[in-house]
């Protein structure tokens, strides 16, 4: 989808620079198999996703007639006004005799009792920065985007892209060291997928045919270190990342894992090595409310934003389009992805 007028303030593109970083929990809304980003209308998808956010959430989203904030009645998210969606693979474990169960989500620190989901950030400089002065443009409204890819299996590949990784959690203080494949060894508390979007955008198109090249990489360095954003890609967005936590303490006994003692876990497209990690986002927050919250250069807190409690958080659910089992022990994956 293009938007042509990025530069014509007169009518209302052009936002703001804001500076600031929210941090917020959503619950999960649904797990099914359904892509409406790289798969739309495609029931089923070939692999399944776990999904937070707005409960408009369908099998085809089209950005000219599906608007997240007033289609959706409800968000999973911590805040109100937060109507996007946000997925990723489901993760599993693949036991000795080679049945497979999904591994559940765990709630990070203070968000005990939210059922799954993520942590979600949008920050203007570094996580650990609590100046967030840097200058950055707010989504726009029919904004979307992928990072990762589904068919990557080796290092060599996940080099395209920067910023994905795991940690593997001895408590819920962990955040390194941080690895681009799985860890090789049994994590104390589970493994946290960490997923980190581009943050230059080219300020015309909201997204593109592989929902990628409308956005881009600093041209040197990290959002982080302040790299510049390359010349077709000016416009600096906020860094979206995403927190996933999978409680793998019940699959630590290695006893359980395969007998050539490789690491026992797997995400739902099949992948054995964690190479292929990826992330969707639509962008569906209402009116111009992150505009606003990131324009008051606060740290984590919003109070310019509604919140709801976790218990409402966990309301929110997305009814089942797909109608398939994916919990228990299976035989093969859902999908019948091949590992």
């Amino acid at each position: 989808m293009k938007r042509s007028g990025f530069l014509l303030a007169g009518l209302g593109l052009l936002a703001t620079p804001v500076a600031a970083l929210l941090r917020f929990g959503c619950a999960r809304s649904s797990i099914q198999r359904l892509d409406p980003l790289v798969n739309p209308g495609l029931n089923p998808s070939p692999h399944l996703h776990q999904i937070v956010g707005g409960n408009s959430f369908n099998i085809t989203m089209d950005p000219t007639k599906h608007d997240l904030a007033s289609l959706s009645t409800c968000t999973s998210c911590q805040f109100t006004e937060d109507f996007s969606n946000y997925w990723t693979a489901v993760l599993f474990f693949r036991a000795r005799n080679g049945t497979l169960k999904r591994v559940p989500q765990l709630a990070q620190s203070g968000m005990e009792g939210t059922q799954g989901g993520m942590v979600v950030y949008y920050m203007s400089d570094a996580l650990f920065d609590t100046a967030q002065k840097s200058s950055v443009t707010a989504f726009k409204p029919g904004f979307r985007m992928l990072v990762g890819d589904v068919s990557f299996r080796d290092r060599n590949q996940s080099r395209a892209f920067r910023q994905l990784s795991y940690t593997c959690m001895d408590s819920q203080a962990s955040r390194s060291p941080e690895t681009v494949g799985f860890p090789a060894g049994p994590c104390k508390l589970g493994i946290m997928a960490n997923h980190r979007f581009p943050t230059c955008w080219d300020g015309v198109n909201l997204d593109s045919p592989n929902h990628q090249d409308h956005v881009a990489y600093p041209e040197s360095g990290t959002f982080e270190s302040g790299g510049p954003c390359p010349s077709t890609h000016p416009v600096h967005l906020p860094q979206l990342m995403l927190e996933t936590v999978w409680d793998t303490s019940a699959f630590n006994n290695k006893a359980d894992w395969p007998t050539d003692n490789s690491q026992p876990f797997v995400w739902s497209s099949g992948d054995q090595n964690g190479y292929s990690s990826h992330a969707d986002y639509l962008f569906g927050w209402q009116g111009d409310s992150l505009q606003k919250a990131m324009d008051g250069h606060t740290y984590v807190s919003a109070p310019m934003l509604k919140t709801q409690s976790i218990a409402e958080q966990n309301k929110c659910v997305v009814k089942d389009m797909v109608n398939e089992n994916y919990d228990g022990w299976l035989p093969q994956l859902p999908g019948d992805n091949p590992m």
